[in-house]
């Protein structure tokens, strides 16, 4: 993520500085803070700390829009548990330094974590390799092993038939009612796993180039939850999509099953997690659209977004329809 600039600690986190100085070890201390680039839900910090055994620099999740401070201590509860399961695993996570899920000493609802080196890539040079790296790291993250006791929430639907904003502009109306009445039944039957939820590449760290290009880091655990492999996959199949074409969007499913992943044996079930996902997009995806901008896909128009979600739509249905 990219930053904007350093910050007067007194400007509406007087309070959750003092938070996290308080968790620091003897001597350390905050003492300059950056807001990172590319959140949606979440205000980003970068936290430099120094003196004493200083941990030199951590994050801060805040949650300040109202919608997310009213559903925080349910995100952020579940991000800090998720954390400290990743923790005994191979998956690169950060490492949890604090929680203050309800604001009972911050500004706003908190999450303190570590730093992960590397950085958010989004642009098209180099988009084939990074997929692949996405891809492997995908399968490994739904082979985390869970207890009864660790187990996520069972994951929940973004999008409903009757929620569903079809583009205005769309020369294909009858493509978007044949997708919306695929999302009409029943989810299918399928073998639930641990799932991120909200795997893309604006949420993954890389680090290196050409032979040496790999994954640091994977973030934002807030929407962790137990479901199919297929969604997962679907979400970031239509981040791709969006990204960097309809092609890149129908390549991602591959590159996870050359990987060792698993998913759905009917074509229409899998259609059916696909859909799923890509509408909840629609219309124009200007959700994802925003944070994108913001580090350097200016391209990224709402009508250049909603002609590929379209697009990625009808090659939906040419594969597996």
């Amino acid at each position: 993520m990219g930053t904007i600039g350093t910050e007067n600690p007194d400007q509406g986190w007087a309070n959750t500085r003092a938070w996290v100085d308080t968790g620091l070890p003897d001597g350390a201390r905050v003492v300059a803070a950056e807001r990172l680039r590319g959140g949606w839900t979440s205000q980003m910090r970068r936290l430099s700390i120094a003196g004493g055994e200083a941990p030199g620099r951590l994050v801060l999740r805040s949650f300040v829009k109202p919608f997310f401070v009213r559903h925080a201590e349910g995100l952020l509860t579940r991000e800090a548990d998720i954390l400290t399961l990743l923790g005994g695993t191979e998956i690169p996570a950060a490492t949890l330094h604090g929680v203050d899920a309800t604001a009972t000493h911050c500004d706003h609802p908190s999450l303190l974590m570590s730093l992960l080196p590397g950085d958010v890539r989004l642009s098209d040079e180099g988009a084939g390799p990074r997929a692949e790296l996405l891809a492997g790291q995908l399968v490994r993250i739904h082979r985390v092993q869970v207890t009864a006791q660790t187990r996520p929430r069972t994951y929940e639907a973004w999008t409903a038939p009757d929620r569903v904003r079809v583009p205005e502009a769309t020369a294909r109306p009858e493509l978007w009612r044949r997708a919306v009445d695929v999302i009409r039944r029943d989810a299918p039957e399928h073998r639930p796993r641990f799932l991120h939820r909200d795997f893309h590449p604006g949420n993954v760290l890389f680090d290196g180039e050409g032979d040496s290009l790999r994954i640091t880091g994977v973030v934002d655990w807030v929407e962790t939850s137990w479901g199919p492999a297929d969604l997962d996959v679907a979400h970031c199949s239509t981040a791709l999509a969006l990204l960097h074409g309809a092609g890149s969007g129908m390549a991602f499913a591959d590159a996870y099953l050359a990987a060792g992943g698993l998913l759905a044996e009917e074509p229409g079930d899998h259609l059916y997690w696909r859909l799923l996902d890509a509408l909840a997009f629609a219309p124009d995806a200007e959700k994802v659209a925003v944070p994108w901008r913001e580090l350097g896909r200016d391209d990224l128009t709402a009508e250049l977004l909603t002609r590929r979600l379209e697009e990625y739509v009808r090659e939906l249905f040419l594969r597996y329809g």
